[in-house]
């Protein structure tokens, strides 16, 4: 069964990382050229910022394709093949629930209380059976017109086809589901926020 791969990656995520990196690069610079002497001591808290907006706003993706998911959130990467879905959660933010554990989508937070007020019941046309509480209900965040719903009800509808076209029967191979640490971003972050620290200190 083809599926057409899908890449998500939030426009105001990347907006607010590039914002950032831009101002602290300002920032590194005003402190050379202002307090040479100094700048040393005062300029990685300002890079530390600009790594963190960097991994919390920029990285954070989501992949559709047809053998798996992939989620690439601040600190790990997450493969998740169609088989090892158990369900899919929109609770506080998108959210694979997987015979390892949960994987939530740092890309596709449930929206605000301000973004779900105007939701109308067309909103949630076309939403998957599996979406559905015990008593039918939806959460807002399932509406087909917020990130969050949009991507679940494509994740839904190809697993549900899957599901039904009886292509888990084979069971789930437990190596195929993998996770990748960004230890290079767990590495500055940390080295950064040493540096700030002495700096600081001295």
């Amino acid at each position: 069964m083809s599926f057409q791969e899908v890449r998500y990656r939030p426009v105001l995520g990347r907006t607010l990382a590039v914002v950032t990196v831009v101002v602290c690069a300002l920032g590194v610079i005003a402190l050379f050229w202002s307090e040479p002497a100094s700048a040393w001591r005062f300029v990685w808290p300002v890079l530390l910022v600009a790594v963190l907006a960097w991994a919390l706003f920029w990285r954070p993706s989501l992949t559709v394709a047809e053998h798996g998911i992939t989620v690439e959130n601040v600190l790990r990467t997450h493969f998740v093949p169609w088989p090892s879905i158990v369900a899919i959660d929109t609770r506080y933010s998108l959210t694979l629930r997987t015979a390892h554990g949960r994987v939530p989508v740092w890309a596709a937070p449930a929206p605000g209380r301000h973004r779900t007020l105007g939701l109308a019941p067309k909103d949630f046309d076309g939403v998957g059976p599996s979406a559905r509480g015990g008593v039918g209900e939806l959460r807002p965040a399932d509406a087909l017109t917020t990130p969050s719903g949009n991507l679940a009800q494509l994740i839904r509808g190809h697993w549900e086809r899957l599901r039904d076209a009886g292509a888990f029967a084979g069971g789930i191979d437990p190596e195929a589901a993998t996770v990748t640490w960004h230890w290079a971003t767990v590495a500055v972050v940390a080295a950064l926020a040493a540096a700030t620290a002495i700096g600081l200190l001295i």
